[in-house]
């Protein structure tokens, strides 16, 4: 893992510790769980410069990999809870991330259009992809990180991605070893 991923995760597992950023307190489960997650939305990601929007960033994942992965993308963390987006502006201060901006407010009051929105652990699809799908531009995409539930929440989703135009949901399984059950759901928003 390099340097920036690393520098990450300490400063993660040390601001856990007077605050809940992440249930996992284990480096090396974070390594597989925060980062090497993060890092399976890579192929989804069109080339070039892209603006990102991770929505509910909270501890940071998967934003933070994705900016230092991809130092060609403008990553918004968007974290509504105060102290989360202080914590997160402090990661990028830290880390000398010029591609990375936060913003401390609900996803449904950020006014910029995004190439994509990424989101993990943020609700059922139906709810995130209200709340995605109007900050992603035409074209763009959705691409939320889910688990073994999704095959419940996409029939109930389905209705509300078509009425914020979204493309069907396609679903990818998470290429990570022990991410067996994870899968990424890809919604792309068509076009005007």
């Amino acid at each position: 893992m390099n340097e920036l991923l690393n520098r990450y995760l300490d400063l993660l597992l040390q601001a856990n510790q007077v605050m809940n950023l992440t249930s996992v307190t284990d480096r090396a489960a974070a390594e597989q769980l925060h980062v090497a997650d993060a890092l399976t939305l890579l192929p989804f990601l069109p080339e070039g410069e892209i603006t990102i929007a991770d929505i509910g960033s909270g501890g940071g994942c998967p934003g933070i990999p994705l900016a230092i992965s991809r130092p060609d993308a403008m990553v918004t963390l968007i974290e509504a809870t105060k102290k989360k987006a202080a914590f997160l502006q402090s990661v990028a201060d830290e880390l000398k991330l010029t591609n990375v901006r936060v913003e401390a407010d609900r996803a449904e009051k950020v006014g910029q259009r995004f190439t994509v929105a990424v989101a993990r652990a943020v609700g059922p699809l139906a709810l995130l992809a209200e709340i995605a799908l109007p900050m992603v531009q035409p074209g763009g995409k959705l691409l939320a990180m889910k688990g073994p539930k999704i095959a419940a929440e996409l029939p109930a989703a389905a209705k509300t991605i078509a009425r914020f135009r979204g493309q069907p949901a396609v679903v990818h399984p998470a290429a990570r070893p022990g991410a067996e059950g994870h899968v990424i759901v890809e919604i792309i928003k068509r076009r005007k």
